[in-house]
């Protein structure tokens, strides 16, 4: 299957090109023409962590024409455990800048568009135009139905790939090609704090390596119009059983955006819009600052029940001394032995389980409940 409307050149390879990708040139399927169709080819990558370093690496050394990267992001040590485009001495760096100095290691021959900005309701389509295929390796909802919807708008394929600890999933959401959408698979985001993000679950380091080579070879599939891209179909991988499954994934003919009734007909909608952070979503919601909890454990006076409703694991890591763990989904039980009124003071790693937390706890009727905003990664750069 190729992509409608791609552009063959009859441009002939340079010496340099030939010898690069004679591997590729011996290949029936690929050959000449697939190396020129390649090197037409344009893919706007939609970050440059755990999905976009192996799917940027691989696309540039199979010497895919244009490669749109964006992240505005900088390099964090903690990333250097599965974010392969990156190295030690970037920490502090520019995403960006980082993965751009990679790239052009790895083939100089193709053309790389930075986008240092976040992808955003307001640039979406503006940006995205401009590429063949989105490929979607961002961390968050929002940006998912973003990335699915300006897909959508602009009947361009989106390459998705998510990760989780020691699971991944993938497929091709193309509904102008007879697929469904990425709505299809999730109406709606998830409720605040339902799904923990990699930086609150993990994710095994090799994983996102896996998931997002399948996504590079797919990107080059529907360039090529080699083989069958899994449309209608989402491969699920579970790294501890090792296996790859393939399941089915129907058309959703009540699908707000590629239904037969659609009532989205914008990029900018209530998910694209949702906040990505870990901020309280109640505005009526009590809540402190890292500074402010502090503060107040520095004090004599201070008599709150802390709690920290994270996992052990996390707690093992760093921990505030004078917190109590309680796992988020063990707070139902603990809750059963505390008076309503007391006092008590909620965190988490950002803000999002713990600010779940308080609207459990104020929905028992306990009077005196604060989430702490930013959660322990505030908490820590104080």
């Amino acid at each position: 299957m190729k992509i409608p409307g791609l552009r063959l050149d009859i441009r002939v390879l340079s010496p340099e090109e030939k010898a690069r990708y004679s591997r590729h040139l011996i290949i029936p399927g690929v050959g000449m023409e697939g190396q020129i169709r390649l090197k037409n080819a344009s893919v706007l990558l939609i970050g440059t962590g755990g999905l976009g370093s192996p799917a940027a690496l691989y696309l540039a050394a199979a010497g895919v024409g244009r490669l749109g990267l964006i992240d505005p992001d900088t390099v964090d040590v903690s990333n250097l455990q599965r974010q392969l485009l990156h190295t030690d001495s970037a920490v502090g760096k520019s995403k960006l800048d980082s993965a751009a100095a990679r790239l052009r290691e790895t083939n100089p021959h193709i053309e790389l568009v930075l986008h240092p900005v976040r992808f955003t309701p307001e640039n979406a389509l503006s940006i995205a135009n401009g590429y063949d295929i989105i490929l979607d390796g961002s961390d968050n909802f929002p940006t998912r139905f973003l990335a699915n919807d300006t897909a959508f708008f602009l009947k361009k394929p989106l390459v998705y790939g998510a990760i989780h600890r020691f699971d991944g999933q993938m497929t091709v959401f193309a509904p102008h090609l007879g697929s469904p959408c990425y709505r299809c698979l999730l109406p709606e985001s998830p409720a605040p704090g339902a799904v923990p993000s990699c930086n609150e679950a993990g994710v095994l380091g090799v994983l996102p390596g896996i998931i997002g080579s399948l996504q590079a070879m797919e990107a080059i599939k529907l360039i090529l119009g080699a083989g069958e891209p899994p449309l209608g179909n989402i491969l699920i991988y579970d790294a501890l059983k090792t296996t790859f499954r393939s399941l089915r994934l129907p058309h959703d003919p009540s699908c707000r955006l590629c239904g037969s009734a659609p009532t989205i007909t914008s990029v900018s909608n209530a998910e694209t819009n949702a906040s990505a952070s870990c901020a309280v979503t109640d505005p009526n919601m009590k809540a402190i600052t890292a500074s402010e909890l502090k503060d107040m454990l520095a004090a004599d006076d201070f008599n709150a029940l802390l709690i920290d409703v994270r996992e052990p694991e996390e707690y093992d890591v760093i921990n505030i001394p004078q917190a109590k763990l309680v796992p988020l989904q063990t707070i139902p039980t603990y809750a059963k032995n505390l008076p309503k009124d007391t006092r008590i003071i909620l965190h988490c790693k950002a803000g999002m389980r713990s600010a779940k937390a308080c609207e459990y706890l104020s929905s028992l009727g306990f009077t005196d409940v604060t989430n702490v905003t930013g959660g322990m990664d505030a908490f820590q750069r104080l």
